[in-house]
């Protein structure tokens, strides 16, 4: 087994190769259920996907929010847009990760500074004129490993390229609503 960057390095290049061969084994379906539980707090439960149609459970996980103390909140959890920006940080770790791995680059240090300006205007609906969510996302990635400032921006072009988050946050998703009322 080679490791690399705490990544697997035969796994991965047998997953692609896999995937490669038959991209059914690529289809993914990720789900969460948010209940809100008082005030501006939520909490959303993870436990399950599907992989080529197949359902896998797997370790439950929740995510608590909740707004700081300025917007009503409690400020007991990170609001909705902190966890977009968390997610965003984490797909990117992800991707730096493996990419480096599979480019045969160690990494000795990795972190994602993030942020945005939201204003609430929009969400309150008080100006039809501001946007509800974040005009700008300003990512900076602190990289030290053992590679070249060439090799490294080879390593960002092809994360940048193959995030989800980055592609989610950056184009268009289609997103479909319903209300059931109880």
């Amino acid at each position: 087994m080679t490791t690399l960057n705490g990544v697997d390095v035969d796994q991965l290049t047998e997953a692609v190769e896999t995937m490669s061969e038959d991209p059914s084994v690529a289809q993914f379906r990720f789900r969460a259920e948010t209940e809100w539980t008082d005030g501006l707090q939520s909490v959303t439960s993870i436990d399950e996907f599907e992989q080529a149609g197949e359902r896998i459970r797997t370790r439950e996980f929740h995510v608590e929010g909740d707004e700081p103390e300025q917007i009503l909140g409690e400020r007991s959890a990170p609001n909705a847009v902190e966890l977009l920006l968390a997610a965003l940080g984490s797909c990117l770790t992800v991707g730096y990760a493996a990419h480096a791995a599979a480019m045969e680059i160690e990494l000795d240090e990795l972190r994602f500074e993030m942020d945005g300006d939201v204003d609430l205007r929009g969400f309150l609906g008080v100006s039809e004129d501001v946007r509800a969510g974040y005009d700008e996302v300003t990512c900076t990635a602190h990289v030290e490993a053992d590679a070249s400032e060439e090799e490294l921006a080879e390593l960002r072009e092809r994360v940048e390229t193959t995030s989800p988050l980055m592609d989610n946050v950056a184009n268009r998703v289609s997103l479909e609503t319903d209300l059931v009322v109880e």
